[in-house]
């Protein structure tokens, strides 16, 4: 591959705090502050954001909010094609091993939308979502373990997100303080927001894609961008 066709943020390993809050998988995140954005690396590569992310830790879980703003379209939300519908996706490694390119069973692929669930399809909607070529699958989610809520706005929506420690497999984060993460906020209309590689590159299957969230009691205050750090890939 040519130097010029990679992209710039394969070229980096990247990490991001999270900071704690006791009751954020109770409380939910609606109200989490500046303090709890999260990045999205693309903007090295000048792609649009189009969404603020915002998230919390807890023993209990995690937490985070997404305000989708720039839509001139109602939100297209189907259960049965996620990759194509408007919503927010996490992929997530308990273990942050960093170096495999193929998901063990502490990695887990969770999915949210704005709509799409209910009798009439106007409900949230959360799913725990199987990872391609994954040497070992995830444990099945108990009911209730992943858990949306959203509120429609005129340029878009809001989405909360609950993600309880019982639906990941080795979430121990006293013990494990980092977890392997990436994200994607997908747009119908604005395409996608990630967290460091987009489509580009099989992060959707490739943990070693994926960058570093660093569970921290006590952050510093972050700039605009988010509380982040990067460091360059091997």
């Amino acid at each position: 591959m040519s130097e010029s066709l990679i992209p710039k943020t394969f070229l980096f390993r990247f990490a991001a705090l999270l900071r704690y809050r006791s009751d954020a998988a109770r409380k939910g995140p609606r109200d989490l502050d500046k303090r709890y954005r999260l990045p999205s690396f693309g903007e090295l590569e000048g792609k649009r954001i189009f969404a603020d992310l915002r998230g919390a830790w807890s023993e209990e879980g995690l937490a985070f909010s997404a305000r989708v703003v720039g839509k001139k379209q109602v939100p297209w939300c189907r259960a049965s094609r996620l990759d194509e519908s408007d919503g927010v996706h996490f992929w997530i490694d308990t273990r942050a091993t960093g170096n495999v390119h193929r998901a063990s069973r502490f990695c887990h692929r969770f999915a949210f939308m704005p709509f799409g669930a209910g009798r009439e399809g106007n409900q949230p909607a959360a799913f725990a979502v199987p990872i391609h070529r994954a040497r070992e699958p995830a444990k099945e989610c108990p009911a209730g373990s992943v858990i949306a809520r959203a509120e429609k706005r005129v340029d878009g929506y809001i989405l909360d997100m609950i993600i309880l420690a019982s639906a990941m497999t080795g979430y121990e984060p006293l013990e494990q303080p980092r977890l392997g993460f990436s994200y994607a906020i997908i747009d119908r209309e604005q395409g996608w927001q990630t967290f460091s590689v987009g489509r580009e590159l099989p992060f959707e299957e490739d943990p070693s894609l994926w960058g570093t969230l660093e569970l921290a009691y006590d952050a510093p205050t972050p700039d605009a961008g988010g509380a982040a750090r990067e460091s360059r890939r091997a």
